[in-house]
């Protein structure tokens, strides 16, 4: 693939190339003075022309008998995972900055398995239907599309929810406007080349990379907008949300909003924990793809015994392995962070936690002359309330805070008055309260109130 970039991709509306000639690029991560491909940006005409056909499509699709649409969406997985996977690898690992293992897990395996349990579940739910029927009546549930598009808005991070968020509801017959991520496009591209060729008729899925607040703002101020299907930043979901609520007027129903956002993910090593244990599973909780995921651990409580007694040494040693470089060299576990605002914003992190009294415990560095790594980096705070203990920071940042072995339950309500954020949780205990202290863990990792939907 490195021998033919930079590729170049353009709109894909009622299955025509469209070509702006307004151009923007997707720089390699781990060598920024490269890019993986050239991208035309939708403008207002392409993003209206995708509109007016996907809605054109729109009768034709949600006829279909669901057998045939199942197929469709089973074929994609198999090229997936077949016929495009290396492609799909490939590309995700210089695009996104995956590690070998990092995109297989993604761009292969996890979107094949979207797309077959999708089809799994949709069947399942198609198949509830009425168990009781009057003398001369039969009765029948029918599973209707919504009224207008689907705007799809996928984030740089996973591969297989660039797929899944356009899949999943042109599955139960919408159409769909997908808006990529512009960190994401070249392997989003790759995705939608496999949707058409798997069967998904033309205008089906509308392919529109562009300035994110450009076609989000055209497409949601379309009256015929009826649905948004976004993983992203809680700034933007919540902004998102307003947008559609001021705009209510104006749409033909209501929409719906199914948004997954961020999250502030804990780990808390009780006295009884087995500490290697502990300590492997919160690095690659921490660490893997430079934790530049929703459900990255970022804030880690650990007992005072445990901590002296071996848990910091090991911690430390572990982290001071981890090799960080070009994903292209396979001995690299980190690669790079996906760009300059991403690594402004990292290392802005740990500065702040040093200006509050954080100790750099490894890390804390970054270098971005070639590419844009940052160092696994641990920060001991004193203070519960820190901001790298209450704020999202999706980077290779992990934060301690120590508790006295007499304060378990406390330091669970702890976690979960600290921040706003949920998401995933873990304990590391051993001993027999483990059922009650899992079941406390699983209730503070998504309390009602966090910003994760």
């Amino acid at each position: 693939m490195q021998q033919e970039l930079p590729f170049e991709v353009p709109c894909i509306v009622n299955g025509n190339e469209v070509k702006t000639g307004k151009i923007a690029k997707q720089p390699i991560p781990h060598d920024h003075a490269r890019h993986l491909c050239t991208y035309h940006e939708a403008d207002e005409a392409t993003v209206a022309s995708a509109i007016e056909g996907a809605l054109a499509a729109k009768a034709e699709w949600e006829s279909m008998p669901w057998n045939d649409r199942a197929a469709i969406f089973l074929k994609a997985a198999d090229l997936a995972s077949g016929k495009y996977r290396y492609k799909l690898l490939a590309a995700t690992v210089l695009g996104q900055g995956k590690n070998a293992w990092q995109a297989e897990i993604d761009a292969a395996a996890e979107f094949s398995d979207f797309l077959r349990f999708g089809v799994k579940f949709v069947d399942e739910l198609y198949s509830q239907q009425p168990s009781k029927n009057a003398p001369g009546v039969w009765n029948r549930v029918e599973y209707r599309a919504l009224e207008g598009f689907v705007l799809a808005v996928s984030p740089f991070n996973f591969t297989a929810i660039g797929g899944n968020l356009p899949g999943v509801p042109a599955l139960v017959g919408n159409v769909v406007v997908w808006k990529p991520s512009p960190a994401a496009t070249y392997s989003n591209y790759i995705v939608h080349q496999i949707f058409a060729e798997a069967g998904v008729p033309p205008g089906v899925i509308q392919f529109t990379p562009g300035p994110p607040a450009e076609v989000v703002a055209q497409a949601i101020g379309n009256s015929n907008f009826a649905a948004l299907h976004f993983t992203g930043s809680t700034f933007v979901f919540k902004k998102l949300w307003k947008d559609i609520a001021a705009n209510l007027d104006i749409y033909k129903g209501y929409p719906r909003i199914v948004g997954e956002t961020g999250g502030k993910n804990f780990h808390i090593v009780h006295k009884s924990a087995e500490v290697r244990n502990a300590v492997v599973q919160a690095v690659r909780a921490a660490y893997e793809y430079q934790g530049q995921k929703c459900s990255a651990l970022s804030r880690l409580y650990v007992s005072t015994s445990v901590w002296n007694g071996g848990f910091k040494e090991q911690l430390l040693s572990e982290v001071a392995k981890i090799k960080v470089g070009s994903p292209l060299d396979f001995t690299n576990f980190m690669g790079p962070v996906i760009g300059r605002p991403a690594y402004d914003r990292i290392l802005g992190y740990i500065q702040k936690a040093r200006d509050s009294g954080g100790e750099i415990l490894i890390g804390g560095t970054g270098d971005d002359s070639k590419g844009y790594f940052i160092q696994p980096t641990v920060i001991l705070s004193k203070d519960p309330k820190s901001v790298t203990l209450r704020e999202e920071i999706f980077g290779p940042v992990l934060t301690v805070f120590l508790y006295e072995d007499e304060d378990y339950e406390k330091t669970l309500d702890l976690i979960d008055t600290t921040t706003d954020y949920a998401l995933t949780g873990a304990m590391s205990v051993h001993d027999d309260l483990c059922e009650v202290h899992t079941k406390m863990a699983f209730a503070l990792a998504s309390p009602p109130n966090a910003r994760h939907s």
